[in-house]
């Protein structure tokens, strides 16, 4: 079973396998590589199973399965969330809501009037603080949403076959990919990258409602883009630096 499973999901993204999933819709359609989450606990059974085999077969080894289960548990205890993520944002860190209430405030507008979307940030947490987003993680919104929100990308999407890929072929973070972060959705203030040769279609960003992007980095380039800087916001508690930028006519 382990071995099926693994199996599974080491071909899920084959293409070879693209005849057959498009002959047996329910296999395209249907995730069945989720399955591989059970590994641990076919692994689990297994290992359970030769404790019982231990046990009731050999006497002599009855002695080291405090051991084995002793070394077990140490082994779980070393990949506990609480410390192979203890270096992630909190909560409180991640969602920033009394940043993000500065940002409100500083906006002051009703928030259903106007759209934005991120840069180095999830747009979860825009979501989160009540901004309606342009972006998304979405495994189920309209494919000609899908194409609209390709055009104000599209350029980065032309300079970097990884991410090009990676929308075109899934969607379902339907964000502003930028050819200079690749699929890296999270900066710490602390980052010192910086955005060089940022290309979006501006006219494509407002077409879809799209007024203000919140990027965790600079964008040195905004000009450029049609964009001016409006403010930084940061806080100490905050995981990360925003920056406010607010869309403009070219040349304005």
């Amino acid at each position: 079973m382990n071995f099926m499973l693994s199996a599974w999901y080491a071909f899920w993204f084959y293409k070879g396998w693209l005849p057959l999933t498009e002959r047996f819709h329910t296999l395209d359609t249907f995730n069945f590589a989720r399955f591989h989450f059970l590994r641990p606990m076919v692994i689990y059974l297994g290992f359970a199973l030769a404790i019982k085999i231990i046990w009731e077969h050999s006497d002599y080894a009855k002695k080291t399965l405090s051991i084995f289960i002793a070394v077990q548990i140490m082994i779980l205890m070393g990949f506990n969330e609480e410390i192979t993520h203890n270096k992630k944002p909190s909560f409180k860190e991640f969602y920033s809501e009394s940043l993000f209430q500065e940002i409100k405030d500083h906006i002051d507008l009703p928030q259903e009037e106007y759209r934005v979307a991120s840069i180095g940030l999830h747009p979860a947490i825009a979501q989160f603080n009540g901004f309606y987003t342009l972006d998304s993680y979405n495994n189920f919104y309209p494919l000609s949403y899908k194409h609209q929100f390709r055009q104000i990308i599209e350029n980065e999407l032309a300079k970097n076959k990884n991410i090009r890929i990676y929308f075109d072929e899934w969607g379902g973070r339907c964000y502003l990919f930028t050819d200079e972060l690749g699929k890296h959705y999270m900066f710490k203030k602390r980052s010192k990258k910086e955005l060089e040769n940022l290309d979006l279609n501006m006219d494509a960003f407002k077409g879809l409602g799209g007024k203000y992007i919140f990027s965790a980095i600079p964008i040195n380039n905004a000009k450029e883009n049609g964009l001016v800087l409006d403010r930084i916001f940061t806080k100490k508690e905050a995981h990360g630096k925003f920056i406010y930028t607010e869309s403009c006519k070219k040349g304005e």
